[in-house]
């Protein structure tokens, strides 16, 4: 590389600033399911409204309300929850001496880790939320699991049809083509592997893979992430179960000190929560 002017700097400056913008946002893998929301607070609270039905109490049946009696007293309810916003953030150095003289790219590949770096810790904290604001579970029995020593127990595609049943049954539409069955890859490699699964008339592996999802079944995008824990699987509803409370969307600096450093830094500030937990349905129990 020979000398470089101040102009070039510059345009190198937005180069990495878009690059780590591009790269993190198609290595985001769960906040694209998250509905996002603007935030303007460090605390972020909502309510979430129980999904149980209504019932008239001991003795004042909803159902037979006899002749002049008082009608049966009824009224939903709801949980208050808070969270506060958290900053997520990464930086790297790289000095001019490795940007101009290095054969290998410095600049290119410390972008690339620090995209994957913030990209990783936001899916991170949204699959522990999930995992622990999910409102419906399916088990799978003992000695079925998805990679079960005996090959013809194995049955994912009625797991996630179960799966799909308890988000029915709460009211939320499966099938409208905007549901997510989260896997990590083992569990990717273990429904591959399965014939029934790959000879399913549903299964269609991905065109283009974007953000994850590398295929669908029973009408559900299947999302790959090393973020989702051992034994477990979801199906999600996508921008419902989810919302991602946004302060700072993801933004990249570049700090040059002529002649001595490069400083890529990004960062982005928000906070995930559940409003919908039963748009959310674990299938648990995936592997022995």
């Amino acid at each position: 590389m020979g000398s470089e002017t101040t102009g070039q700097q510059t345009l190198r400056a937005e180069n990495i600033d878009r690059f780590v913008k591009g790269f993190a946002l198609k290595a985001f893998k769960l906040k694209p399911l998250c509905m996002i929301q603007k935030s303007n607070s460090w605390q972020e609270s909502y309510y979430q409204e129980s999904n149980s039905d209504l019932t008239g109490g001991t003795g004042s049946a909803v159902k037979g309300v006899p002749r002049l009696a008082q009608f049966p007293y009824g009224e939903p309810n709801w949980t208050k929850q808070s969270a506060y916003l958290e900053k997520y953030g990464m930086e790297g150095v790289v000095s001019w001496e490795d940007a101009t003289l290095n054969n290998i790219d410095v600049i290119a590949r410390t972008l690339l880790r620090i995209g994957r770096a913030v990209a990783s810790a936001i899916d991170t904290q949204i699959e522990a939320v999930i995992n622990a604001n999910n409102g419906n579970t399916v088990t799978v029995a003992a000695g079925s699991e998805w990679d079960s020593a005996t090959v013809a127990n194995r049955n994912p595609i009625q797991d996630i049809l179960n799966a799909k049943r308890e988000l029915a049954i709460d009211n939320y539409d499966p099938d409208d083509g905007n549901s997510y069955l989260l896997v990590n890859p083992t569990d990717y490699a273990n429904l591959l592997g399965n014939t029934k699964v790959v000879n399913n008339p549903s299964f269609k592996a991905a065109d283009v893979v974007a953000n994850g999802v590398v295929a669908s079944i029973c009408g559900c995008k299947i999302v790959v992430s090393n973020t989702i824990s051992a034994s477990k699987a979801y199906l999600i509803k996508g921008k419902e179960a989810l919302t991602w409370k946004e302060a700072v969307p993801l933004k990249v600096i570049t700090i040059e000190d002529p002649g001595v450093k490069y400083t890529i830094r990004s960062w982005e500030v928000g906070t995930c929560q559940v409003p919908n937990p039963n748009a959310i349905c674990e299938i648990y129990n995936t592997k022995i």
